[in-house]
């Protein structure tokens, strides 16, 4: 069987197929320097979730529950550190109207059951000192982890290295029944999975998947400047810093429908920058090390497309929009499973690639 794209999601559903007894073949001129190098790597459902969008929230908390087990089995098997943490995540409010949105959405998890706890600005600045002094309240979701994906890539190269998956560093260009055309020769296979993220669609026209781009910075400071993953609003605009253990502090990130532009843009640095200093003052001493942009493929309703095409043997995995990493495990054993004809580890019904083909939004 083939994989094309090798960022996290097709990675992880590689090494599964792997560990599953099928030969593989991983199609990616590449490996991993896609929206993957560019992700700050939260898995976050709790501080992520929307009014609107259950389905993935249930999805993300399942995929979660495995982030422990997909951690431990992955580094054993490649040898690498994946640099995991689950010290939670503190959202934090700027001003009154950001803490009365922070108030609603907490109100909002609880209906849930999702286990949030409010915090005043002292407490916020308790656990992370170098907060603002205006900074006027927060929610802590303790459940929620990260990883660095500039790890885990390289980890899921070893682990597939190891399990004698072969890497093809060509660019596709089509994907039909039984054939992967690239720009130069062919790869055949009984089946083949898109997992090319925000470019699925130009290997399977008609793909509902979109690119939105992000732009997000890298600063280096001490070790410990922030000890945990903080997520704030500051005058109803998201932002985020996700520390690292040798001390980078990944920012983002913007939202911008502009399709594949590549552009770094002032106004886009400016405005993480202009909030996060906002929130954390101190981030001006740091060295912005790095600026980049990254393209999340998004569908129609945040909702990620895994299963089988129109297209005999062929299935995709795309659409993960900002919770790629986050989903990598549950894709990669819900793939696995059709793959190897086994009972999926859930319901794929919310993620059916054809429920856009019926005219439906997912529910």
């Amino acid at each position: 069987m083939a994989v094309v794209g090798a960022g996290v999601v097709g990675l992880a559903i590689a090494w599964r197929a792997a560990l599953r007894g099928l030969r593989v073949a991983v199609v990616d001129p590449d490996p991993g320097r896609g929206a993957t190098y560019a992700s700050a790597g939260m898995l976050a459902p709790v501080s992520e979730v929307t009014f609107t969008e259950e389905p993935l929230l249930r999805l993300g908390l399942e995929s979660l529950a495995r982030w422990p087990s997909f951690r431990t089995e992955l580094e054993e098997a490649s040898g690498r550190t994946v640099d995991y943490r689950t010290d939670g995540t503190l959202e934090i409010a700027y001003d009154s109207d950001d803490l009365a949105q922070l108030d609603d959405l907490a109100g909002f998890e609880e209906t849930l059951g999702l286990r949030v706890e409010r915090l005043t600005g002292r407490e916020c600045r308790k656990r992370e000192p170098m907060l603002a002094p205006s900074v006027r309240g927060g929610l802590l979701a303790r459940d929620d982890a990260w990883v660095d994906p500039r790890l885990l890539a390289p980890a899921l190269c070893a682990a597939l290295a190891r399990a004698r998956a072969t890497f093809v560093p060509e660019p596709a260009v089509k994907v039909q029944s039984g054939l992967v055309r690239l720009a130069e020769g062919a790869v055949r296979a009984e089946q083949i999975v898109v997992a090319s993220g925000a470019r699925s669609a130009a290997l399977l026209p008609g793909l509902p998947v979109r690119p939105i781009k992000g732009q997000i910075l890298r600063l280096h400071g001490p070790r410990g400047f922030l000890s945990g993953c903080v997520r704030g609003w500051v005058h109803g605009v998201p932002v985020y810093l996700v520390p690292r253990e040798n001390g980078e502090i990944t920012l983002g990130a913007t939202m911008e429908e502009q399709g594949f532009d590549p552009r770094v843009t002032a106004g886009g640095v400016y405005q993480l920058l202009r909030d996060a200093r906002d929130l954390v003052p101190g981030i001006a001493e740091l060295e912005l090390a790095e600026t980049r942009t990254g393209f999340r493929p998004g569908t129609p309703d945040n909702l990620p497309l895994i299963g089988a095409t129109g297209l005999p043997g062929v299935y995709v995995a795309t659409g993960h929009h900002r919770a790629g990493v986050l989903l990598s495990p549950i894709t990669a054993d819900a793939v696995a499973a059709l793959l190897t004809g086994a009972p999926p580890p859930l319901s794929l019904a919310a993620c059916d690639p054809a429920r856009f083909d019926r005219g439906n939004r997912c529910e």
